[in-house]
Order: structure tokens, then C-alpha cells, then sequence
């Protein structure tokens, strides 16, 4: 073992003994209901010392074997703030297997102290942070066992990084398991990585283990996570580390969280500033006119350079204007030496990188036009992120209206076919359940002989209409496959009786587009080819429902063919009525 210097030790001590460590705390994001599971809570030393690093505080404690009793120490500040702040949720409380199992470690004195604050071993998980290989199996089987008969939580930390394997999973069968953050990072650009956070992700659904995704940092991380089946999250995309953090998830991530769920269910994802990133290297304030005159005469492509103060975005030097202030006489031996943020604009646009495009669009051409043609600046959590050009933002909304009438039936502006069959297999493969409703009206045709197309276009923009009054807007999704057809995908609870709803509106306001005459008669004749009168009765509506479970269909060819059975059903019954397929368990039938 390394020999610890002496007077690190005795620092080590001090904190210890006079609890000179600071407790911060991370949430840990129910990233499908939009709330906060519980808070990990981490530990830095003094901010003078050169242990507030917790990689240097926790490898000197192991150095100068006093482990055991700084972990105590940890626990026990950690949990009196936890306390303190009132926080929501479960605590996460890392131990390492070597510190649990060692001799010194005594048994029981975690929940005395718990029951000593008042704070129920039932919101305690406890993290086990594996770094070792020294711990056998059976003493952690144990360890864990102990814990849990006193009410406490088991988690598996770094799944997949260290000593923390399939095996010790499969030994310990945690309550929690974290996903390392290796398998997170860049995954939106690695299969493999992929691969295994699905493979994760079936495992915990099989074990009935809650799987916590930490290192998430990106937008793009957090959309492939949660395509594939992760409910869990923790990282800087939702909160840092604080000493008093908040208590509830934030608007933005809320929102955030909401435009990732519609997208999942197939919805358009928003474009946002985000999109338009152009990285530019920024200038701190103090930095001379001279160093950023040489940026722009070596690259002329480089068409602003932000400036920041800390990290702040505070102005913006525009290449037009700087290079002509530059070329007058003895403008640049008067300004070269001066700091840049002389000759700055000190109101350049600047924007969220969450920001939605259309509402950005909006913004720039509200804006000076010196913002659409030489950028704005783009921002997260108030800080420099890159810059955004006039001409990325112009092609970027074109490509959305371009890719809006592509896709859209023209009548309703839902999404059409394409959209429809991509979103329904996004969904069986992300293996969540899920209800297929097919609509279609019954005796359209006849109407829209009678009528005249310009009123059966009436009829299919009221039953769409209706659909999406009845649709959750977060887990539910319309299309219009075409004509009197459309669908909708629901994962919301409720949905029969919303349905029933459906039909019920469309009872009642279908009235007003028949003539009086034809109200009364509770139908309408048409003349046949063969020059027959054929009665038929006011245009109602149909709806087949099929419930597809996880592994039950490998296509959306599959999806339609049964839910098209299904309506086929629906319209065998006179007027409007709801079918409802239950493979494997039946047929139940309401009909209205």
C-alpha cells in the first residue's frame, strides 16, 4: 500500500471529526411522469482543501485506512441535510462493499441514526459502489440481506464499469440498478452501446429492477434512452450537484420531457435553436481588439465572434462592422490594445438552446435585421453554447413546412400514412403496450353524393376534430390515413370511455349538416345505378380497438391487418358502436 503523507492524513482527520464536508445533492428524474424519484447524495470536501475533489478525499481515506469512518461521517451529514431541505423522495446513500463488510463497520448504527432523525429506512437506497474485486459474493448476499430485512433499498451503482457485473446483479438482485455512464454518452451514435442499455432494459423489466440512467448530459442521449424503455435518469441535462437543490423537476425539463414523449409517440419533434448550433470559439472581455482582428482576417468565413465573461455571453463583435471600424485611419493603433468588449455590440440576440424554431423565427424577424444576418447566440442555463446563423434558421424552417405538406393530409393537417406506420412500429419496438382505434364513418358515401363533397369534408374534419379532444396530448397520437379514416394510438388510461365519448359527440353534432327533412326521417334516399331508391340511415361512425401487448405483432402490416378486422366488426352493428378485439381473451362489444 502506498505510504499517505503524514500531514494529508491528519487533514483527513480534521474533516472527518469536526464533519467539515459539504453533502450536494442530484436528483434522480421519473423521466416518463415528469417528477423526481429520490436525490443520490454526494460528498465534497472543504473548498480550501485540496480533498474537496471526492476522488482525492475518498483515495486519501483509503490510503490512510480511515474508509470506514469517513463513509459514517458522510452518511450521517448526508442524511441530517437531506432532512433539512425537506427533499422529496428516496435518498441515495453510496457505501462501498469493502467499508460494509469490514470488521470496524457496525452493524445497525445507520438505521439508529436514521430512527434518531426521524427518517424512515423505507426512502433510504443503498448504493453499493463497487470498485473492488475483494468482496465474495456470498458475504455481499449477506450485507444486502441485512439491509433489506431493516426496510432498506439495495442499488447497483456503474452497472457495466469496474467490478460491477451480470453476475453481481445477478447475486444481489438490487432494487436499483444505474446504468454507467459509459453507455450513455454519444449513444445516439453507437449501436453497440445501444444494444446494451436494450438488453439492460429487458433485464430489469424481468427482474423487476428500476434502471437509472446516469450521465445524461444531452437532448440527443435523452431521446434514444427513452426509446428504448429507460424511465429513470439522472444527470446535468436535469440538475447538477447542489447544496440545496430543487424540489421538484423544472419547467424546462418538464417541457423537455413532454417534447421527447411526444416524439416517441410519433409527433413531429419541434426543431429548436439547439438544431441551428454552430460552434464559434468566444472571446473573454478583457481579450484585446488586436487578437480578434487577426480571428477574422485568418478565417473569412468567420462571420462574429461572441463575447463572454466567465462563461456569460455579454456582446458580440460583427465581422462588418469591426473590420470597417478597423480600417479607418488610426482606428486600430487607438483601439488594437484596448479589450474587445469596446467594440462589441452589447445587444446581440440571444437565445435558449431549447427554444422552439418557429418561435425563434418569429423572434428574428421581429428583431433588428442585423440579427438575420449576422447570427445570434445560443445558450444553456445561461451559458455560451455556440452561435446560430440567418440562413441555417431560413433553411430549417423550409425544411419543416417542405416536410409538414409532404406528410400531412392536406384536409386535417394530422400526419398521414407514412408517420402513421413509422410510429407504430417505433412503439412496438420500444415494447410498450398500446391501443390501435380505427375510425371510419358508416354511409359516407351516400352522403357525400347528396351533400356534395365540400359537406363530407365537413363530416371528416369534425370526427377528426373530436379524436383529438378526447387524445392526451402526452401519450396519445392521431393520424388521418386517408379519406373517412383515421387512428389513433393511445397509452393513456381511459381510453374506452373516451371513445365512447367520441361517438356520443358525433351523435349529436352530426345533426346540423342534415337537412331537416332528412333529421326527421333519421336517414336520407339516394337513387341507385340501377335507378332503385336506397334508404340509409344518418351517417354515423365506427370504431374498431385492438390492444397490442409487448411481442405480440412485428410490424405495422401486422397492427393494421388486425385492427382493420376490428372495425370490420364495428360496422357490422347499425349506427355509431365501438368494438373492442381482445386476443386471447375474448371479444367484448359496446355499442351505442
Amino acid at each position: 500500500m502506498q505510504v499517505c503523507d503524514t500531514s494529508l492524513c491528519q487533514e483527513l482527520e480534521i474533516i472527518i471529526n469536526e464533519r467539515k464536508l459539504l453533502p450536494v445533492f442530484q436528483p434522480i428524474v421519473d423521466m416518463e411522469e415528469g417528477s423526481i424519484l429520490g436525490y443520490e447524495g454526494l460528498i465534497r470536501g472543504p473548498s480550501n482543501s485540496p480533498l474537496h475533489s471526492p476522488l482525492n478525499l475518498f483515495a486519501a481515506a483509503e490510503r490512510c485506512r480511515a474508509l470506514v469512518s469517513l463513509e459514517r461521517a458522510c452518511r450521517r451529514v448526508t442524511a441530517e441535510a437531506f432532512i433539512e431541505h425537506q427533499l422529496p423522495g428516496c435518498l441515495f446513500l453510496n457505501i462501498s462493499p469493502q467499508t460494509l463488510l469490514a470488521p470496524e463497520h457496525k452493524s445497525g448504527e445507520t438505521l439508529a441514526f436514521l430512527n434518531m432523525l426521524g427518517l424512515p429506512s423505507e426512502r433510504i437506497v443503498i448504493e453499493l459502489t463497487e470498485t473492488h474485486p475483494n468482496a465474495t459474493y456470498q458475504a455481499l448476499r449477506e450485507a444486502a440481506s441485512h439491509y433489506r430485512d431493516s426496510g432498506f433499498r439495495i442499488a447497483l451503482d456503474d452497472l457495466g464499469e469496474g467490478f460491477s457485473n451480470m453476475r453481481l446483479w445477478s447475486e444481489l438482485r438490487p432494487d436499483v440498478v444505474k446504468l454507467d455512464k459509459h453507455f450513455v454518452q454519444e449513444i445516439q451514435h453507437d449501436p453497440l452501446k445501444e444494444q446494451f442499455v436494450r438488453s439492460m432494459v429487458d433485464i430489469a423489466r424481468q427482474s423487476g429492477a428500476l434502471l437509472v440512467a446516469e450521465g445524461i448530459e444531452t437532448v440527443d442521449e435523452l431521446r434514444v434512452l427513452r426509446r428504448l424503455g429507460v424511465r429513470y435518469g439522472q444527470g446535468y441535462l436535469f440538475a447538477r450537484p447542489a447544496l440545496l437543490p430543487a424540489r421538484e423537476v423544472s419547467a424546462e425539463v418538464r417541457a423537455l420531457l413532454y417534447a421527447d414523449a411526444r416524439e416517441r409517440l410519433g409527433a413531429p419533434r419541434q426543431a429548436m435553436a439547439r438544431d441551428l448550433l454552430v460552434e464559434v470559439m468566444p472571446l473573454e472581455q478583457t481579450v484585446a481588439n488586436e487578437v480578434a482582428y487577426r480571428l477574422f482576417v485568418e478565417a473569412p468565413e468567420r462571420f462574429a465572434i461572441p463575447v463572454v465573461s466567465g462563461g456569460v455571453p455579454v456582446g458580440l463583435l460583427r465581422r462588418h462592422d469591426f473590420l470597417e471600424s478597423f480600417s479607418r485611419p488610426f482606428n486600430r493603433e487607438l483601439y488594437g490594445k484596448k479589450p474587445c468588449r469596446t467594440l462589441m455590440d452589447q445587444q446581440p440576440l440571444i437565445v435558449g438552446a431549447e427554444m422552439g424554431v418557429q418561435e425563434l423565427s418569429s423572434l428574428v424577424v421581429a428583431a433588428e435585421r442585423r440579427h438575420l444576418i449576422d447570427g445570434f447566440i445560443i445558450t444553456e442555463n445561461g451559458r455560451y453554447l455556440g452561435m446560430g446563423t440567418g440562413y441555417d434558421l431560413m433553411r430549417k424552417i423550409t425544411e419543416m413546412q417542405i416536410s409538414a405538406a409532404r406528410y400531412a393530409n392536406p384536409l386535417t393537417g394530422l400526419p398521414g400514412n407514412v408517420p402513421i406506420s413509422e410510429t407504430i412500429d417505433r412503439l412496438l419496438d420500444s415494447g410498450e403496450p398500446f391501443v390501435v382505434a380505427y375510425a371510419d364513418l358508416d354511409h359516407f358515401k351516400p352522403f357525400n353524393d347528396l351533400y356534395g363533397y365540400a359537406a363530407g369534408d365537413d363530416l371528416i374534419r369534425l370526427l377528426g376534430y373530436l379524436l383529438q379532444q378526447v387524445a392526451d396530448p402526452a401519450r396519445d397520437w392521431v393520424g388521418h390515413i386517408g379519406g373517412d379514416d383515421f387512428v389513433l394510438l393511445m397509452q393513456s388510461e381511459g381510453w374506452e370511455a373516451r371513445l365512447l365519448d367520441v361517438i356520443a359527440a358525433f351523435d349529436r353534432q352530426v345533426q346540423v349538416h342534415f337537412g331537416q327533412e332528412h333529421r326527421l326521417m333519421g336517414g336520407f334516399e339516394v337513387t341507385a345505378r340501377n335507378g332503385e331508391l336506397i334508404f340509409f340511415p344518418l351517417t354515423s361512425v365506427s370504431i374498431g380497438v385492438l390492444s397490442a401487448r409487448p411481442g405480440q405483432f412485428l410490424s405495422h402490416h401486422e397492427v393494421s391487418l388486425a385492427v382493420a378486422d376490428a372495425k370490420k366488426m364495428a360496422k357490422k352493428q347499425s349506427g355509431s358502436s365501438l368494438f373492442i378485439e381482445r386476443r386471447g381473451s375474448g371479444r367484448v362489444m359496446s355499442k351505442v
